[in-house]
This record gives C-alpha cells, structure tokens and sequence, in this order.
C-alpha cells in the first residue's frame, strides 16, 4: 500500500484521515462500456468544435452544461445580459438532435403557461370535450429565461415538472419527454422586481454556472463573426437514445472510497456546526450544503471523467466541480459580505483546507 496518495489518482487502497481503508475491487468495465466512453470523447470533442464555430470561447461552460445532461439533472445559468446563454444552449439542443423551448419568465406568467391546459372542442360525434394542449414544458431542453422574474407559484410548476418529470392536469399525468434537461438563468445585476429562488428550490439545481465576459481576443472574434457574414450551421453529433444511454453509463462509472470521503467532507465542511473547529466556515457561513452536494459532486465527477475518456473517478474530478456544485447551496454571513467574500471564495477556502487536511492524512 501507498504511503501516500497524489492528488488525483484512484486506487482500491488508500490510506485516508490516518486510516487504512479497504473497498471491494470495481468490477472490470466490459469492452462495449469502454467503448462507449471512447466514443463519448469523440462526440464532446465533435460538439465542441461545432458550438466553437457558432460560441467562442465558454469551453468550461460547456462541460458542465454536458455534466448536467449525463447526470439527468438541471442547471442554472447566471450571467449578464448578451453572453450568448440562449444562442449557446439552443446549438447545443441542435448538436445533440433535441427538441429545444425557450420560456421568458415574466411576472404575469401563469402555470398553465408553462404546462398547458385543457381546452373545450368538438369531438367526431359533435359532443364537446376536453382536449389537453400540451404548454412549452414538453421539450428535451427548456431554457427558463430569467427565472427569477415570476411569482413562487409559476416557479414551481416548473420545479414540480423538473423534479416528477411529468406534469399533472386535471386529474391526468403526462410523462414528459426523455432526455429532459432545464436552464434557468438569472440576471446578477437586474434585481428589482424579482422573486428570488427560495434556498430549497435552489437546491433542486444540479448546477450553477456562472457566465463570465468573454477574453479580450474571443471579444474581438465576436465582434468580427457579428459585423460581417460570418455563417456557421452546426451539425448534430450524437442522437437522443445514444444520450439515454451514456446517462446510464455514468451510474456504472466506479468511485474509490477515497474520492466518495473527499466529496463527503467537502461539503460537510460547508456547514457551520456545533462543535465544529473551523473557524472561518463558522464565520463565513450561515447555511452550509446539504447531503444532495455529495450526491452532485459524486456524478459531476463521474460525468466528467468520462468525459475526460477516462473510466473512473479522482478527488481532481470532484475538486474541479466544487464551485458550480456548492456556490448556490451556501447562505453566507453579514461577516462575509462585509469582508468582500462571496459565495465562491468561501468555496475556493474550504476546498483548499480540504485538500490540505487530504494531503497530511495521507
């Protein structure tokens, strides 16, 4: 055994928190699971180089737009008007041969809006009867444009479809479509007459993205691709049942004990509890992340390493998907708004004592 561990590796046997801890040698991956994962390298370099040609730069976006997709979860995309979120999200839809609808939040915006209603016709013997009209919910990929801009009681229709994955009216259920995959955006600068996503919907949200202005020489690339002719018609790269099946494909990925106590710790570490001797957490943090961070930071990573053509997990899979994962599940303190930390500081520091505590352990 070891005596130490890189960060980053996977093994069976590792020494963690000054312990020895043993776990059951994964299984061989069968040839066509390898395959797939191969496969799966080819199709997100493929896609990457389509949405270049339509989206420049955003790269890290895009991976972890395509992490939530394989771990059938939902995002959350935040980012300052003109970013291209909609254009990005709507030539990914493209790639990936599914059906895309865009719902602009709006503070009249009623549930039926979003999942339809029932409607009185004429059937073929005359009588009158209820016909459902399916709303723009039904789709592969919704894009919940500005999210924040209706009222709790739209917003959770929609929550409600992205948690049941079906809608109800009626009295009927209507199983919605497979793949199904939601973006809510948020704008960080435009508050006033918002709604703000309660702590717990925000937590239905596999991810949150943030959108980041783009480089000095991408900002230039754009400018020259939105002044003149430039056109680029993507091409789709991979099929939904192809999608259906890497989304299974990520559940079989294997994770060593070492990554899954990593990923526990670090959002445990989140959270300001009694007793705890982290000082900077208690100061820093009202709220910490709950056990379904775990849960995400565990498939995040198992998404990403398959991503990554690789068909097993690190604690540097888990590391590199710590902030998407956590910074919308920390409530911080007046302390830490006063001192200038924000969300994603606060998860930069504790993921740092995390990988320290990892490393002298080991």
């Amino acid at each position: 055994m070891p005596s130490k561990i890189p960060f980053g590796t996977f093994v069976p046997l590792v020494c963690y928190h000054g312990k020895a801890v043993n776990i059951n040698t994964p299984t061989p991956p069968a040839a066509d699971e390898l395959q797939a994962v191969q496969q799966l390298n080819q199709h997100y370099q493929a896609i990457v180089r389509q949405i270049g040609g339509t989206i420049v730069g955003l790269e890290d976006v895009i991976e972890q737009l395509l992490v939530v997709l394989l771990c059938r979860g939902h995002g959350i995309l935040e980012g300052v008007p003109g970013l291209a979120k909609t254009l990005m999200v709507s030539t990914l839809a493209s790639l990936l041969g599914l059906t895309f609808r865009r719902i602009q939040f709006t503070p009249d915006l009623m549930p039926s809006d979003i999942t339809g209603t029932e409607i009185l016709e004429d059937d073929t013997s005359g009588k009158r009867v209820f016909k459902f009209m399916k709303g723009p919910v039904f789709g592969n990929i919704i894009l919940a444009d500005e999210i924040n801009r209706t009222p709790p009681k739209t917003q959770s229709a929609l929550l409600e479809a992205m948690q049941e994955r079906q809608v109800t009216v009626g009295g009927e259920t209507y199983p919605l479509p497979d793949p199904f995959f939601v973006l809510a955006t948020q704008n960080p600068i435009e508050q006033e007459g918002t709604y703000t996503l309660p702590e717990a919907q925000l937590d239905r949200f596999m991810l949150k993205i943030e959108v980041d202005y783009p480089t000095r020489p991408n900002e230039i690339e754009i400018v020259k691709r939105a002044t003149t002719n430039y056109i680029f018609k993507p091409e789709p790269t991979i099929k939904a049942g192809e999608i259906l099946a890497l989304q299974q494909l990520v559940r079989k990925v294997p994770v060593a004990d070492h990554v899954y106590e990593f990923a526990v710790d670090l959002a445990r570490y989140t959270r300001p509890v009694v007793g705890s001797s982290n000082g900077y957490v208690k100061e820093m943090v009202n709220w910490g992340a709950g056990p379904r961070a775990s849960i995400c930071l565990i498939l995040a990573a198992k998404a990403r390493a398959i991503l990554h053509s690789r068909y097993h997990t690190t604690t540097e899979d888990v590391a590199a998907l710590a902030l998407p994962v956590l910074r919308h599940r920390i409530v911080p303190t007046f302390n830490a708004e006063a001192a200038g930390k924000d969300e994603n500081a606060i998860v930069l520091q504790v993921l740092e004592d995390i990988k320290k505590a990892a490393r002298k352990a080991a």
